[in-house]
């Protein structure tokens, strides 16, 4: 017998226990589902006068449904069939004739979270681990279980919106503002509290709650209203089209289904229009993409980032970070907010203040937002330190070298760190484009190197590319991919090499625009194509911005002097680098101006003339202009995975490029999105390209024997 739902006699009350057999959390599975079925059953013609539903995991209450059945579907039928099922049960809940509880501790989402609404109460304890919410658009599919139907009369229009369209998720605190949670507990008497709240549904000291949301005040009132309700759908649309450019087809027919449901006094046939509308967007190419990348996120919660090789890191608790500044800072703050102790070291105490105002100011946004207490906020300020000399180095774990990139200073500086350093400390140095091989010529022991390349800004960008050399040991690698989780960040272990991946891949980008440009391009009109044609979070001209003008120029040289004559750059791009003035966002002055507070205003005009050009006339299409751009990544992603083996699999290079770039997840990553155009199709384009604009374009031998045999990436 199934027992991965059981009932536990508690009087007059029944206490239901999720606990899934053989798994690390409860999910909505075919099998749990029947089984859940057969509980509910058995409750509604039982004289039990109250339930409490509780989960035996660890920091998990009911995860959603089970991804793996989702993605093995392939057609509308066969959803419709495991919807229609689902509607039933649920609905079997929200009819049992005594008053029910959900006692939630950890997360409790997707289905997990359309459960808990079909209850009477729901009771969350007040641990970082809970949270509750409907994050199905972030895998291209809408709430089926009833959540686009439930949390609109739950939560009212506009929270309900908010979560649904956006796929977020709520602490107990704040499900408990929006209406969603009722009660909250303290997780080591979380049941104690569900159990002594049940026996007052039973003693009738508890009112049958609300099915329906209670406006709050006039506007909120109006906004509920026939009258009111149309300006929601209208702004909660515009909305979604400013964030997802009209590329990801889910959050819009969430949007459609609520605002046909709404209103409907049929739950029969609400829950119908729901099944339809996600059975649309299920068998879209989009979802399986984005299911795709959870898969790789949810594979690097379980390595080790060394393959094959059973190795532990060493503990980390304490860090040093060699660079303050806002670098400097970023580090310490994304580490420090995870509970790891820094120590920050600079050759001024102004450099040093710099690091420390700029994580001081990034908290001080969540403290404004209150995502923390003023206590989390001095807390977590407290384990940042600052020093001028190597003083308390001796018992850091892990060195993260942030300073300039010049390899002599870096060797030196590292030298230098070691000597004041345990042992078995991990020196890293967060080098973008320097060997890391030749650079621990410089750490007396190398076995104890290794790269870790920040994205920046490091407080946003999930990306952390974990580069090993040819000394570096299968413990520092596990120590710094599991430091980097603990972060919050994604890692991705990756071969020394020119440009490791992500820059490798994303330079051959950056330097076409340049010759695009000389051929009379207009700035923002290729910059539309890359965002509103493609799908990139910016185009090449607003990154190149961002990333710095002379960093960019500086690679690219390093490129061209590794890589050799494949890599062509533009005579523009020297100009460029004879311009100290011109550097990018961080200076407020590159292809575009900026504000006092960083944002893009306008395309600078004057940067035709300086860059010895006519004023442009534009005319190049959005298929030439993009694949001129993506062709050559998808070239370059080639060589670097298959001749120099820069990465282990199409999965990482996709999953680097998407956290590191932005690249379209919709589309599933540069090399999926190569798989569906075809090596043929690609290595046909370049070739083409090859005879009219030059040798950067020819197609790799990879390629050309992908296209050949016709095989994929994947």
């Amino acid at each position: 017998m199934n027992e991965s739902i059981r009932i536990v006699d508690k009087g007059k009350v029944a206490l239901v226990e999720f606990d899934l057999e053989g798994e690390k959390v409860n999910k909505f599975s075919t099998p749990v589902m029947s089984r859940l079925k057969e509980v509910v059953e058995e409750l509604k013609t039982s004289s039990y006068k109250a339930v409490v539903f509780i989960s035996r995991k660890k920091d998990i209450f009911v995860a959603g449904a089970d991804i793996d059945e989702i993605k093995k579907m392939k057609k509308k039928e066969e959803y419709m069939d495991a919807l229609t099922q689902a509607h039933e049960i649920f609905n079997l809940i929200e009819d049992l004739p005594m008053p029910t509880l959900a006692a939630i501790n950890g997360a409790c989402l997707g289905g997990g979270c359309e459960f808990i609404m079909c209850l009477d109460y729901r009771m969350a304890t007040d641990s970082k681990k809970t949270r509750i919410g409907l994050p199905e658009v972030q895998l291209g599919i809408i709430p089926g279980f009833g959540g686009c139907v439930r949390m609109p009369r739950i939560m009212g229009l506009q929270s309900s919106l908010d979560i649904i369209l956006a796929g977020k998720s709520l602490d107990a605190k704040r499900a408990k503002k929006k209406g969603l949670v009722d009660v909250l507990a303290n997780p080591n008497t979380l049941e104690d509290e569900a159990l002594l709240f049940a026996q007052k549904m039973v003693e009738g000291k508890k009112p049958k709650r609300k099915k329906k949301y209670a406006p709050k005040g006039f506007m909120d009132s109006f906004l509920e209203s026939p009258l009111g309700r149309p300006l929601v759908f209208k702004k909660a649309r515009e909305a979604v089209m400013k964030n997802s450019k009209g590329f990801y087809p889910a959050p819009l027919k969430a949007l459609d289904v609520i605002k046909k449901t709404y209103n409907y006094s049929n739950r029969e046939r609400a829950l119908l229009v729901e099944a339809q509308g996600f059975c649309e967007v299920a068998v879209t190419e989009i979802s399986k993409h984005l299911i795709n990348l959870f898969y790789l996120l949810e594979d690097v919660k379980k390595q080790s980032g060394v393959p094959g090789v059973n190795v532990d890191p060493y503990p980390v608790n304490s860090i040093g970070v060699l660079g303050a500044g806002v670098m400097g800072g970023g580090i310490a703050y994304v580490a420090a907010d995870k509970g790891v102790f820094v120590r920050m070291k600079d050759i001024t105490n102004d450099a040093i203040a710099k690091g420390f105002d700029h994580a001081k100011s990034l908290w001080k946004k969540k403290l404004k937002r209150r995502r923390l207490t003023k206590y989390e906020f001095e807390n977590r300020m407290a384990r940042v330190s600052g020093t001028l000399d190597y003083s308390g180095f001796k018992g850091l774990d892990v060195v993260i070298e942030a300073i300039v990139e010049d390899m002599k200073i870096k060797q030196s500086v590292i030298g230098e760190t070691a000597k004041h350093c345990k042992d078995n400390c991990v020196i890293a140095t967060n080098t973008s484009s320097l060997s890391v091989t030749e650079m621990a010529k410089g750490h007396p022991n190398p076995k104890n190197f290794v790269g870790m390349h920040f994205f920046n800004p490091v407080d946003k960008m999930p990306l952390v590319e974990i580069i090993r050399g040819e000394h570096t040991s299968d413990e520092a690698v596990a120590t710094i991919y599991s430091l980097t989780k603990r972060m919050g960040k994604t890692p991705v272990v990756v071969k020394d090499g020119p440009g490791f991946l992500v820059n490798r891949l994303l330079l051959p980008l950056l330097a076409e625009a340049m010759f695009i440009l000389e051929e009379g391009a207009v700035i923002e009109e290729v910059d539309r194509y890359y965002t509103h044609n493609f799908g990139m979070p910016m185009g090449p001209f607003r990154l190149m911005d961002e990333v710095g003008l002379d960093v960019c120029i500086k690679v690219l040289k390093i490129f061209q002097e590794s890589l050799g004559e494949r890599i062509e750059v533009s005579e523009l791009s020297k100009k460029l680098a004879a311009n100290s003035e011109r550097l990018g966002r961080k200076n407020g002055k590159g292809f575009y101006l900026y504000d006092e507070r960083g944002r893009d205003t306008q395309v600078d005009e004057t940067v035709y003339a300086e860059l010895g050009l006519p004023k442009p006339k534009g005319g190049i299409s959005s298929k030439e202009a993009i694949e001129r751009g993506i062709l050559q990544m998808i070239n370059e992603a080639a060589r670097a995975l298959k001749e120099d083996k820069i990465c282990e699999t199409a999965g990482e290079c996709d999953l680097a490029m998407i956290m590191g770039t932005g690249f379209p997840p919709f589309r599933g990553g540069l090399l999926r999105y190569a798989d569906s155009l075809g090596a043929e199709y690609v290595v046909q384009q370049l070739e083409e390209y090859a005879q009219r604009l030059g040798i950067r374009f020819k197609p790799s031998e990879s390629l050309v024997a992908m296209a050949n045999n016709k095989t994929t990436f994947y």
